[in-house]
């Protein structure tokens, strides 16, 4: 019996390659060490699973799971985790808990949606830093990805 494939059976999904993330991983850390922090810096693919990580030395220990969450939670909603409290207003209170209460969901600054060509391909998260310094580095890293004009 002959097996055939079918476009009913499956998608292809773009994902990240190695080279990529490891652009993205370089560039982060880069701009961490810029700002003189020791951070840690994950990268999930379009499935939440980790496909890159960095912790620099002295980085907080529970950082090193926050930032994985940080991106999971940004590849699994295309939102960047900062804007996660304005969003929340427009759901009901049952809604706001409930996402509150979800394990690995991070409703603060510092997990980055990697979207190329309208496809999000997974996401980067920081941790470390003040928020607004996380999101900085992990902006630093998809401006690796940025084609270069």
């Amino acid at each position: 019996m002959t097996t055939r494939l079918s476009a009913d059976i499956f998608v292809n999904q773009p994902t990240l390659r190695a080279p990529a993330v490891l652009s993205l991983l370089d560039a982060a850390q880069h701009e961490a060490d810029a700002l003189g922090l020791a951070v840690n810096i994950a990268v999930v693919d379009n499935a939440g699973t980790l496909v890159g990580f960095i912790r620099q030395p002295g980085a907080p220990l529970h950082s090193i799971d926050i930032a994985i969450d940080k991106a999971y939670t940004s590849a699994s909603f295309g939102l960047a985790t900062g804007k996660w409290p304005e969003a929340m207003q427009a759901h009901s209170p049952a809604v706001q808990d409930g996402l509150l209460r979800r394990p690995r969901f991070v409703a603060f600054g510092g997990g980055l949606p990697i979207e190329i060509g309208g496809q999000r391909l997974g996401g980067i998260g920081v941790s470390g830093g003040s928020e607004a310094q996380d999101e900085l580095i992990a902006g630093a890293g998809l401006a690796a990805l940025a084609p270069n004009d």
